[in-house]
């Protein structure tokens, strides 16, 4: 049987392929792009929220489902729910695919280091400088 792949939104520290690899997960596919209608917001970790007015950057994968199950157990993203989401990628085009997000409602904390290495890899990414600024500006 063939193991079911499943399209992810990630925008924090997921977005990094060589992490993803240090856990045994190889994503058959990455393409950065974004998703209108919400705005990333820094705590312990990064999560999205409903915003109509802003865009949220992140990296399109395509990962096995057992993988993504797999990430989401783990105790620090385990509050995690996942909702459906289109993201816009370069070449204009829509793809449908699921994003991760924490319940605003649970969206505490700080972290500096969290943050500094989440601005380090949008900039390797090649995310927009208004993006990166707006990274700044959570981490105080």
């Amino acid at each position: 049987m063939k193991a079911e792949n499943v399209a992810v939104f990630f925008y924090g520290l997921f977005m990094d392929k060589s992490m993803l690899a240090s856990r045994g997960i190889s994503p058959s596919s990455a393409t950065v792009g974004y998703v209108d209608g919400y705005g990333l917001r820094i705590g312990r970790r990064a999560t999205l929220v409903p915003d109509e007015n802003n865009r949220a950057y992140g990296v399109l994968m395509t990962i096995r489902a057992e993988d993504v199950r797999a990430l989401y157990s783990e105790k620090s993203v385990a509050d995690y729910v996942s909702e459906p989401v289109s993201v816009m990628l370069p070449d204009g085009t829509q793809e449908p695919a699921i994003c991760y997000n924490l319940p605003e409602s649970k969206l505490e904390g700080t972290n500096r280091q969290y943050a500094d290495s989440l601005l380090t890899l949008a900039g390797k990414l090649g995310l927009p400088g208004a993006y990166l600024e707006q990274i700044r500006e959570q981490i105080g």
